[in-house]
């Protein structure tokens, strides 16, 4: 049978998109609004200079590697160029076709290879090397996030009733709705991993090191909030019922991870806080990614409290272990990330999405339970060991670290020659900040 082009699924499908892209230089204002002054601008470039790098190899090869079905393998879509991923005439196949182009479902998860290397940076905010950055995402996302895209979001091209190159992870019954291994396992785990190799920022632990405008990061929360409608949603590739419900459970989820992480403050500290509040948020946003079309809207309430506490809880962690995770991505990320994805297990039904699987809350029993913590443990590791792989070679060769003189006087003039605020007419003898 003919397939015949929907233009509300393709109309959804590209708005979407543009949601998740803007989420990018969102992270960059949360980011930006959490380092100190000197800080902010290399902070904020690290997340433009990923938009430009990943958005070209993906229309290189990153498509190919990710989505393409040449090599018919579970680690790897295909080998060599991939061009645009197909032609304007084309539909997408990701395990049956869908009535939305090729093009299409290409742009929309080359935003999601854009914001994963983009989020790792805030775990090695305040001391690494612009062009170290650059090379390092570059590389990652060859290595890693191609890879695992394939593993987890590659249901398969159908060609007659066979589908070929079915990713390992999907091929084994993980459910993984929009990224919470993928994205922020992986995310999470890769930040851990470069945290220990850069080490720990001068005057860690001594120095006031607060964020310089928590406005900023308010604003960067909320076009993160913003954007994840359509990083969840969108994941759904039409206009349609698991759209809507993609939809809702990431809002209740965020709003009730906020509402768990000031819960936290407010008994522990005696406050609670507006980069409690946004963090929390995000939080919730993160835990929900990969159940947020598996699990019914009461169900991601809880999900989303529970991820507020847990995440609350676990920036602490850095300062037990001893890492310097500049803005929390292991506590936000790789610990929401890994609460989201094992909670499937446990929240997912059949009555709110039959593609899905019953959870033990609905008598699935553990299985699933089993097969999402494997899947979300494989990820961890794959990128943890990649990136301390990578990380190791960039900083044994070019540095991957600046110097402690570039650190203390301020990485924006050191890095990039500029600075973020000028408080007084630099002509009329005022200083930069």
């Amino acid at each position: 049978m003919d397939v015949v082009l929907n233009s509300g699924d393709t109309a959804w499908v590209l708005a979407s998109s543009a949601l998740v892209l803007l989420m990018t230089p969102g992270l960059a204002f949360f980011y930006g609004g959490m380092v100190r002054t000197k800080s902010v601008l290399n902070m904020m470039m690290m997340s433009f200079i990923t938009i430009g790098i990943v958005s070209v190899l993906w229309v290189i090869y990153g498509y190919n590697w990710a989505f393409g079905s040449s090599a018919n393998s579970p680690w790897i879509g295909g080998w060599g160029l991939s061009g645009l991923g197909g032609t304007v005439e084309s539909f997408a196949n990701n395990g049956g076709v869908y009535p939305i182009p090729t093009l299409v479902f290409s742009s929309f998860q080359l935003m999601f290879a854009i914001i994963t290397p983009a989020l790792i940076s805030g775990a090695i905010a305040d001391r690494t090397k612009f062009t170290a950055w650059a090379i390092f995402v570059a590389a990652w996302v060859s290595i890693v996030y191609f890879p695992v895209a394939h593993w987890v979001f590659d249901f398969g091209d159908k060609v007659g009733e066979e589908l070929i190159g079915v990713g390992y992870l999907a091929g084994k019954g993980v459910l993984d709705f929009a990224g919470g291994t993928a994205v922020h396992i992986n995310a999470g785990a890769a930040g851990l991993a470069l945290a220990i190799i850069l080490g720990k920022r001068h005057g860690w632990r001594r120095d006031p090191m607060r964020p310089h405008s928590l406005p900023l990061v308010l604003l960067g929360s909320g076009l993160l909030w913003f954007g994840w409608f359509g990083f969840n949603a969108g994941s759904a590739l039409g206009a349609n019922g698991i759209a809507g419900l993609a939809l809702i459970n990431t809002q209740v989820a965020a709003g009730a991870a906020l509402i768990g992480w000031l819960l936290v403050e407010k008994i522990r500290d005696g406050h609670a806080t507006s980069l409690g509040a946004a963090s929390g948020a995000v939080a919730g946003l993160v835990a929900i990614t990969p159940a947020c079309a598996f699990v019914a809207p009461w169900a991601a309430v809880v999900l989303g409290l529970i991820a507020g506490i847990l995440c609350a809880l676990a920036v602490g962690l850095k300062y037990k272990f001893g890492f310097d995770d500049s803005l929390d991505v292991v506590g936000v990320h790789l610990v929401g990330g890994l609460w989201g994805s094992i909670s499937v297990g446990i929240f997912a039904t059949k009555q709110v999405n039959s593609i899905g699987g019953d959870g033990a809350l609905y008598g699935g029993g553990l299985d699933l339970l089993k097969t999402q913590a494997i899947g979300s443990l494989l990820v961890l590791a794959y990128s943890f060991v990649a990136t301390l792989i990578i990380g190791f070679i960039i900083e044994k060769t070019i540095g991957f670290r600046v110097s402690q003189e570039a650190e203390i006087t301020g990485i924006d003039l050191a890095e990039h020659r500029e600075t973020s605020y000028e408080l007084f007419n630099s002509s009329r003898g005022g200083t930069t900040v």
